[in-house]
């Protein structure tokens, strides 16, 4: 007996049967009391003890092939015992038992190719998950004279990997980062982002201005691709508290100062790389204290019943306290709060924060928004 605890549900080295496990023997234990209710209004006939060959199939919807088995034995055995009580011994009661032998073997053979291809689609999708890890290094969290915090906020467990990318590099020319987006989805994606963001760790080092750096860029995804696919992106150059950006295609960045959100649109719009785009910079005078959002298209397509987020109208409330860190995670806990859970598409996010010439940052105070996202 027990005291002050509770009832294991398992013998000790039993591990618990997985969901697809019990779903699969639920289905089969339904569909053999079906045809065992039906069977004990009409005794002395066997007439639908075929219909057990429909149990192992059933359960290999879901089940593994040592449940399908097992289910298929029960329905040979119990459809057995209704042959024998009816004193049905001819042809017909042999045929339906055989076939539920033989359903049972198919059933099984087919647990275990799903069984097989789950596995292997698991294991691709790890494969991928861990290449765009490796892709998007982590950054900050501070870089110059900026404090720096990146965020990936994946899309639901059924999306597809994505290609978002970022990077925030301390160069001679100034801090300099970058966020894009791939268009498309899975290994393609990924693969097209690490090929941006090796060329721009290399070139973001050696180019004078933001200008040759995207045409450096351009080239590399023009390369890379075919003709209908391309990078959105925005480059951002911080030197000497002048903020330098060039836009791309790529959502205009928010700039919070002073209780105000400001989205710093491009002078002329130019297209995305890999169609030579032809850009114009935007400068803007930084203060102590600036914070910059940088963010791809998932963060303003995010909706609930039609409605976008509100990221312009709650940035400040959300981004304009604590750390960098803390800010993104306040965003992220909001944003998966409007969705209800449910992202379409992943998000990158980069938040920014000038400390001044001296990069002596202020003491953070934490954000009385910061949710479960940030644990």
């Amino acid at each position: 007996m027990l005291f002050g605890g509770t009832m294991p549900t398992l013998l000790p080295g039993r591990r618990p049967m997985s969901p697809g496990n019990r779903a699969g023997l639920g289905a089969a234990i339904v569909m053999l009391a079906v045809v065992s209710a039906v069977e004990f209004t009409d005794p002395d006939s066997a007439e639908f003890v075929g219909l057990l060959a429909a149990v192992p199939f059933l359960a290999a919807v879901f089940a593994a092939w040592q449940v399908v088995l097992g289910v298929g034995v029960v329905a040979t055995v119990v459809g057995a015992i209704f042959v024998g009580a009816s004193g049905g011994h001819g042809m017909a009661s042999v045929v339906n038992l055989m076939g539920i032998m033989l359903a049972t073997g198919v059933a099984a053979a087919g647990a275990t190719i799903r069984e097989r291809q789950a596995d292997r689609i698991a294991e691709l999708l790890r494969l991928a998950s861990v290449a765009q890890q490796a892709v998007l290094r982590p950054i900050g969290p501070q870089v110059g004279a900026l404090s720096v915090a990146g965020r990936y906020i994946s899309a639901t467990a059924a999306a597809d990997i994505g290609g978002d990318l970022y990077e925030a590099l301390n160069t001679p020319y100034g801090v300099r980062i970058i966020i894009g987006d791939v268009r498309g989805k899975g290994l393609d994606a990924v693969r097209l982002a690490s090929i941006v963001l090796g060329s721009y760790r290399h070139v973001a080092y050696e180019r004078p201005d933001l200008k040759s750096i995207v045409a450096d860029l351009d080239r590399a995804v023009a390369r890379s691709v075919g003709d209908e696919d391309f990078v959105t992106a925005a480059l951002v150059e911080e030197r000497g508290g002048t903020l330098t950006i060039v836009n791309c295609g790529h959502p205009a960045p928010l700039l919070l100062r002073r209780g105000q959100v400001i989205p710093l649109e491009p002078p002329a719009p130019a297209p995305p790389l890999g169609f030579m785009p032809e850009v114009k910079a935007r400068v803007e005078r930084l203060e102590p204290g600036d914070r910059l959002l940088l963010f791809t298209d998932g963060l303003g397509e995010a909706r609930r019943e039609g409605e976008f987020f509100p990221t312009a109208d709650r940035a400040w409330r959300l981004l304009g306290h604590g750390t960098v860190g803390d800010g993104l995670a306040s965003l992220e806990t909001a944003l998966v709060d409007w969705v209800y859970g449910r992202l379409e598409d992943d998000i990158a996010l980069v938040l920014l924060e000038y400390v001044g010439p001296d990069g002596d940052a202020a003491v953070s105070v934490p954000s009385w928004e910061v949710g479960a996202a940030g644990s």
